[in-house]
């Protein structure tokens, strides 16, 4: 359906401004987060904090390995602590997506994905009711070595703890860390017990938290709105051929999305998306059965066979799909970074991109800084931060959220219409499937961009509805299924700030200056 992008910007520019306004009227209370328990130390240091290092990261996993690695070329001494260092065996974070892939080049960690079985990956299938599409990644322009990989999530975090541990100035430590350390409202260091459990405390001028999704720290350094949508059930499918070879496949079931992709030259990973906070019982059956009995007959038959050999060898996992948008309680002498700081719904595999886009910006910023010592400034010069990832992590997690509520059945009539017009959408190929991969792939992060192709979907749907005889009822579908649209992605939109996502560039100006050099 051909529409006028002019009139489309114009109206979608007029919502914006609705929500900017909305997004204003802030809340006086924040949420609590179930099971934090205290996090920050208070301590009375004379003098000066003794440190041996920069900086102290917390937790080495894609995004403290990777910072790690970063600041430490950089010439800055970086402590890691980490809690446990052995290879780990995780059902996510298993698909970089080529902009992902790009930041890893430009951080010079390319080599990560060598000599770890990675396959490459060039684009989606999408699989609904019988018919399928497949849409390739826009990497016309790049070099040939720029594709999605996927690999074995523990794989790749141990090679780049390797890569980071080579470097002189970094330490890597096997500990737990318990607490922060504040002094007169400045972040000093941190307590922790290391591998022979003696309790220990280290100092540095800045700690980075990233100590991942289940993180006992967050709370005194962000405000927490966590949401768990569904959960992800996880099998490997062995020696199992996918319809389209080195593309991942996201099969539009009922209830919601099941995917598929490679994760070495013998395996398939499968994810299963299980609405809610709960999975059925792998304990007594039921989770096999609901496996074999509402998920086996909705995917591609040519890995039918493979997927009900790996439900009944039982090496099932499943964990909670968890959403938070950022939001920072800046406070000196520390930064909170990865999925302690900011998740999205791992539908689109975006999680790794975000964290190794948001190093690129931090290494930037604290490469013109030798001094870190003063921490005010530096926390007052780091909020500009939060706004430099926007572009890149805000069109990932508003699209991870609004598609995760496209591609979930529904019994409504209008967020079916929806789910169809996308599909179809989609299947138009051109600037249609271009514009949209190109966002969920991390190349072409615009969240205008994002927004207009939104819209366009559901205006695309409308117009599947009223042609080529509208009807009353149709008319009435056409008119929820823009509502639907706007409920689905303006929340999303406010939560992750609209000012920022959408006028950077009215941010202070000294957010944007370093301090002046000591």
């Amino acid at each position: 359906m051909l529409f006028d992008e002019y009139i489309v910007g114009g109206f979608i520019a007029s919502l914006l401004a609705v929500a900017f306004i909305w997004s204003r009227r802030r809340e006086n209370k924040s949420l609590p987060e179930n099971g934090v328990t205290a996090v920050t130390t208070t301590v009375a240091v004379a003098g000066e904090c003794r440190s041996d290092s920069d900086v102290i990261i917390v937790g080495a996993g894609v995004a403290g390995a990777a910072l790690a690695h970063t600041l430490g070329k950089d010439g800055r001494r970086v402590h890691v602590i980490e809690r446990d260092l052995t290879e780990q065996d995780r059902i996510v974070g298993e698909l970089l997506q080529p902009g992902g892939y790009l930041k890893l080049m430009e951080l010079g960690l390319e080599d990560c994905v060598e000599k770890i079985d990675a396959q490459r990956v060039y684009g989606y299938a999408l699989f609904k009711d019988g018919k399928n599409t497949r849409l390739s990644y826009p990497l016309e322009k790049f070099h040939d070595d720029v594709s999605g990989r996927g690999f074995h999530n523990g794989r790749f975090i141990q090679r780049m703890r390797e890569k980071a541990a080579s470097l002189p100035n970094v330490q890597l430590e096997q500990g737990t860390v318990t607490s922060l350390v504040e002094e007169n409202g400045i972040i000093r260091g941190v307590r922790y017990k290391n591998k022979d459990g003696q309790e220990l405390f280290t100092y540095a001028p800045l700690t980075i938290v990233c100590d991942g999704c289940f993180s006992n720290l967050r709370r005194s350094l962000c405000k927490p709105k966590i949401d768990v949508p569904s959960c992800f059930v996880g099998l490997v499918l062995e020696n199992s051929q996918l319809p389209y070879e080195n593309h991942g496949h996201v099969v539009l079931g009922d209830p919601s999305p099941i995917l598929f992709y490679p994760i070495s030259s013998t395996e398939v990973r499968c994810l299963v998306d299980v609405p809610g906070e709960k999975v059925p019982s792998l304990a007594n059956g039921e989770l096999a059965k609901y496996l074999k009995t509402v998920v086996a007959p909705q995917i591609p038959p040519e890995v039918y066979d493979a997927f009900v050999a790996a439900v009944d060898k039982g090496n099932i996992k499943s964990m909670p799909n968890r959403s938070m948008p950022a939001a920072p309680l800046p406070k000196p002498g520390a930064l909170l970074m990865g999925d302690a700081f900011n998740m999205r719904h791992p539908l689109t595999g975006g999680g790794m991109t975000v964290a190794l886009a948001d190093i690129v910006v931090l290494r930037n910023l604290l490469r013109p800084l030798e001094d870190l010592n003063d921490a005010p400034s530096l926390c007052r010069y780091l909020e500009s931060f939060y706004t430099l990832r926007k572009p890149v992590a805000s069109t990932i997690n508003t699209l991870a959220g609004a598609l995760y509520k496209v591609f979930r059945a529904s019994p409504d009539q209008a967020r079916k219409e929806m789910r169809q017009a996308c599909f179809d959408y989609l299947s138009l190929g051109g600037i249609f499937s271009n514009g949209p991969i190109s966002l969920l792939s991390g190349l072409n992060p615009k969240p205008l961009s994002l927004v207009l192709h939104f819209f366009a979907v559901a205006i695309y749907g409308v117009g599947r509805l009223l042609l080529p005889f509208p009807s009353p009822a149709r008319l009435w579908i056409g008119a929820r299924l823009i509502s639907g649209a706007s409920g689905i992605i303006f929340p999303i939109i406010k939560a992750e700030g609209v000012r920022k996502m959408f006028f950077p560039a009215i941010v202070p100006a000294y957010y944007r200056a370093p301090p002046v050099k000591s």
